[in-house]
C-alpha cells in the first residue's frame, strides 16, 4: 500500500472529516436560524443566502467523493443534449440501487454548477432536514396517496426560486433495490400485466405524475439517468473516505423534453413504465458489453468543493487541536478518560451517520404485502 492509500485508511483522518462536517454544519444551521429575520422582509434574499449556506455543507461530502477518493465520472449522452446540462430547470429520474447514489447525484449536480439547489438526504443530521427546511427544498415521496395537496404546494416553491437553474431529483422506485423488494415488485408487475424488469423495481407513478404536473412550464426536460460503477462495484459511504484509487461512475443520461411527457395521469403512468422498461434494456446492455450506446462525456470537477472544505478545516481544526493538546498535557486521569469517551462517542457517531445510508437499514417500503402495493 502506498503512502496515500495508508493515509486514507487511517480512522483518525475519517474522524477529522467527520468533525469538520458536523462542526461546520452546526455553524451553518445557526447562521440559517439568523437569516429567519429576512423571511418577512425579502424572501428572495433569504432563499439566496440559504442556498449558499446549504452548499457549504453538502459540498463537503462531494469533496470526499471527488478529491479524496478520486472518483471520476463519465456520462454517456447525446452530444447535442450535453450543452444544455446545468443550464435549464430539469427533473432528474435516477435509479435507487447504491448506498451512495444520492452522493453521486450531488457530484453530477456540482459538476454542472447546480448543487446549491439539489436534493438533500432527508434522514441525515446537519445535511438533511434542517437544510431542506431552510432552502424550501422538497423531497416528494413516490408513494403519494389520495391527498396530494401538500406535495403540490411544496413543489410550487420552485416557481419563486431566485436561482437561474434548479434540479429536482426523484427516485421513482420509492426505495433502494434489494432482491426481496425486486421479487415483490415483479409480483405486482405480473398482477398488473406489466413487463418484468430485471434490474429495477416497478416505478411508483403517482409521485412522478404530481411532480410533472406541478412543475410543468417551470422545468424544461426530464433527465433519465442510470448510475453504474466500473467492474460492477457496489461502493458504500463507509468506503468513500478509504478508497486509495479512483472508481469510475458511468451513468447514461438522456434528455427528454417535458412536452413529450403526457399531462394525463394515466398516460403519464404508462409513459413512466415504458421509460423504466427502456432503462432496464440499457442496463442489460451495459452488463453484457460494459458500455452504453451513446457518446462518453467527462464533465470536469470544479475546485469549489475543495476550497470550501479547506476553509472550514483551517477555521475549525486549529482550535480543536489546541484543545486536545491542553487536555493531554494536563495529565489528569479524569480529563484523559473524558477524551477517550469523546473519541468513542465520535466514532459511534460516524458509524451511525454512515448507517443512515446503508441499504439493509433503509426503508421497509417495498417489503409490504403485494396486495397493499397494488394500490398505486
Amino acid at each position: 500500500m502506498d503512502l496515500v492509500g495508508l493515509l486514507k485508511s487511517q480512522f483518525l483522518c475519517h474522524l477529522v472529516f467527520c468533525y469538520v462536517f458536523i462542526a461546520s454544519g452546526l455553524i451553518v444551521n445557526a447562521l440559517q436560524l439568523c437569516t429567519l429575520v429576512l423571511w418577512p422582509i425579502d424572501k428572495q434574499l433569504f432563499r439566496r443566502l440559504n442556498c449558499r449556506l446549504s452548499y457549504c455543507v453538502s459540498s463537503q461530502l462531494v469533496m470526499l467523493l471527488e478529491w479524496w477518493s478520486g472518483t471520476e465520472c463519465v456520462i454517456y449522452t447525446d452530444p447535442r443534449a450535453y450543452p444544455t446540462f446545468g443550464k435549464e430547470n430539469a427533473i432528474v429520474v435516477l435509479n435507487h440501487k447504491f448506498e451512495i447514489d444520492f452522493l453521486c447525484g450531488w457530484s453530477l449536480a456540482e459538476r454542472f454548477g447546480v448543487l446549491g439547489l439539489y436534493s438533500v438526504l432527508s434522514s441525515a443530521p446537519v445535511s438533511g432536514s434542517p437544510l431542506r427546511h431552510f432552502t424550501d427544498l422538497v423531497e416528494t415521496n413516490a408513494q403519494v396517496g389520495a391527498d396530494r395537496r401538500p406535495s403540490r404546494q411544496s413543489l410550487l416553491h420552485f416557481r419563486d426560486y431566485p436561482e437561474k437553474v434548479t434540479s429536482f431529483l426523484i427516485h421513482c422506485e420509492g426505495t433502494r433495490f434489494t432482491e426481496k423488494k425486486h421479487q415483490i415488485s415483479m409480483q405486482v408487475a405480473q398482477a398488473k400485466g406489466l413487463p418484468s424488469l430485471k434490474h429495477h423495481l416497478l416505478p411508483r407513478t403517482k409521485g412522478f405524475a404530481v411532480t410533472v404536473r406541478s412543475l410543468r412550464n417551470v422545468v424544461s426536460a426530464v433527465y433519465d439517468c442510470t448510475l453504474n460503477f466500473r467492474n460492477n462495484e457496489n461502493p458504500t459511504l463507509l468506503g468513500v473516505p478509504m478508497r486509495a484509487r479512483a472508481q469510475l461512475s458511468s451513468p447514461p443520461c438522456r434528455r427528454i423534453p417535458l412536452e413529450q411527457v403526457p399531462e394525463d395521469e394515466d398516460q403519464c403512468s404508462a409513459w413512466l413504465h415504458r421509460l423504466y422498461q427502456e432503462k432496464d434494456a440499457f442496463q442489460e446492455e451495459y452488463y453484457r458489453t460494459g458500455t452504453f450506446p451513446e457518446t462518453p462525456m467527462v464533465p470536469s470537477r470544479r475546485p469549489w468543493t475543495l476550497l470550501n472544505w479547506l476553509f472550514w478545516a483551517s477555521l475549525l481544526l486549529y482550535p480543536f487541536f489546541r484543545f486536545l493538546v491542553s487536555m493531554v498535557s494536563s495529565g489528569s486521569s479524569l480529563t484523559l478518560a473524558g477524551f477517550v469517551l469523546v473519541f468513542f462517542v465520535a466514532s459511534m457517531g460516524v458509524r451511525w451517520m454512515i448507517g443512515v445510508t446503508e441499504i439493509d437499514k433503509g426503508s421497509t417500503y417495498g417489503n409490504m404485502d403485494s396486495k397493499q402495493k397494488q394500490r398505486d
